[in-house]
């Protein structure tokens, strides 16, 4: 009488590997071909044109080589843990760190996690998660949502009674963490951070605050005179749901600290601002017309990544205002505000530079909301035209519509370019001059003067005379 003898491939291994060759392809090992159908497996079949089918299963066995009595492969060594609450946790504001890496013995323990020691740190959770870590010499900084701290490595900190403390040499890796003054964290914008040399930089959107960090301690450098500004930037960005990010770099060229505060893709409008701030004159000196998805310095050049391309900058070879293949005019706005309790006439302006220099607009203050006749009034002048782009020819002689040089200054008057209100009698370019308590102007390059070169701007002034009311 037959018997069925049920086989249990103990330990064995189900692979899938077929040789190339062809007309044929056919497993390459000594394996058992085929694998029961009733465990996702068949026997390897060939057509009459001797092609191979589907399914190149075959089973490894664990003995060596297959043979009878052979040695056969074990499970090994298994570690594991019966933890009493084997749950899942989150811990935010910890660190673990592992073994350690030594290169010269040939020491690589970085995946040794030991529980028999105390291999954690935390900080206070009441700040929130950390979000960066900043090794600095000796020292660890560690940035949270609402707090920046320093902890101490390989040494700790011991305190009096009288509250005095010392540092002193203790065998722990991560030593005590201390908070720097200052209630301020990076919120969950580490892209925002920069360093260079002693100085670390970053943003806390929570805070509407741009801060530094370096030997005196933690300082609100959004302060310098763009506090407004900040405030209303990040309140059009949401770092946790994707709505714009912060973007900051250090600029190695100019050494600068450059932010970019970009609104995002999912904001009904991808707007963005990107901005310097420069440490020998303690303020923000200059707006850009580039979008970066990335902001960081190598020997002296200042790089940027946009839309998956390296983009190096301050390169003599392409025009300046170039940014990511777009050329665009560079501009200067400011504010005339000399007395500023008198109500004055601009009859004139002039500046000190180069040629090439235009005035888009120059515009007085508002003088209030007309109730019959709804507008809010300003005046403002056409566009001056720049040395070059001005010049023209009329009866042999060289003529200037917009700016003239004399003795090495660039002058050109006002014409008012304004709307005609009620009661006017003479209006818009019939008059020359502004009237308001002060103006704000734009200068900008032109379009024709030396396309892409270097343009100098080194001051810019208006002659006024009381108004007559």
């Amino acid at each position: 009488m037959g018997a069925i003898i049920e086989v249990k491939y103990f330990n064995s291994f189900v692979l899938k590997k077929v040789n190339t060759n062809v007309p044929v392809e056919v497993p390459f090992w000594n394996g058992s071909p085929g694998v029961p159908a009733d465990i996702g497996g068949y026997p390897i079949k060939t057509s009459s044109l001797g092609e191979i089918g589907s399914s190149n299963w075959a089973i490894e066995e664990s003995r060596i080589r297959g043979g009878y009595n052979n040695t056969s492969v074990d499970y090994g060594v298994r570690a594991y843990l019966v933890e009493e609450e084997p749950n899942a946790v989150d811990r935010y504001n910890s660190l673990i760190y592992s073994g350690i890496f030594n290169g010269r013995t040939g020491v690589n323990n970085t995946n040794v996690f030991s529980v028999a020691e105390d291999i954690t740190k935390s900080a206070d959770p009441v700040n929130s998660s950390i979000q960066k870590l900043y090794a600095e010499d000796t020292n660890l900084i560690i940035f949270q949502e609402s707090k920046v701290s320093r902890a101490l490595i390989d040494k700790d900190a011991i305190y009096t009674a009288e509250g005095g403390g010392s540092v002193t040499n203790v065998n722990t890796t991560i030593g005590t963490i201390q908070p720097y003054a200052g209630e301020f964290g990076i919120s969950k914008d580490p892209g925002s951070f920069a360093v260079y040399g002693y100085r670390k930089y970053f943003t806390d959107k929570n805070r509407n605050a741009v801060l530094r960090l370096s030997m005196d301690g933690l300082s609100e450098i959004s302060n310098y005179g763009m506090q407004d500004f900040f405030r209303d930037q990040f309140n059009d960005i949401d770092s946790s749901t994707s709505q714009g990010i912060l973007l900051g770099g250090w600029d190695i060229h100019n050494k600068q600290y450059v932010l970019s505060t970009q609104t995002g893709p999912n904001n009904p409008v991808d707007t963005y601002k990107t901005v310097s701030f420069d440490e020998s004159v303690k303020g923000w000196t200059s707006f850009f017309t580039y979008k970066p998805d990335h902001i960081f310095s190598l020997k002296n050049n200042l790089y940027t990544l946009k839309d998956g391309e390296l983009w190096v900058h301050y390169d003599n070879s392409v025009n300046r205002g170039s940014f990511y293949g777009v050329s665009s005019q560079t501009s200067v706005t400011f504010v005339f505000n000399p007395r500023v309790s008198m109500s004055k006439v601009f009859k004139t302006v002039s500046y000190e530079g180069s040629n090439g220099w235009q005035v888009n607009s120059f515009e007085s203050d508002q003088t209030g909301y007309d109730t019959l006749s709804p507008h809010t009034w300003s005046d403002t002048t056409a566009l001056v035209l720049s040395y070059d782009a001005g010049s023209y020819t009329e009866s042999g002689f060289t003529m200037r519509a917009g700016f003239d040089r004399k003795e090495n200054k660039y002058h050109a008057n006002l014409i008012n370019n304004s709307d005609a209100r009620a009661g006017e009698v003479v209006f818009g370019d019939s008059m020359s001059g502004i009237k308001g308590f002060y103006a704000t102007v734009k200068v900008s390059t032109d379009t024709t003067t030396n396309i892409g070169g270097l343009k100098e701007l080194f001051a810019v002034s208006s002659n006024y005379v009381e108004s007559s009311y």
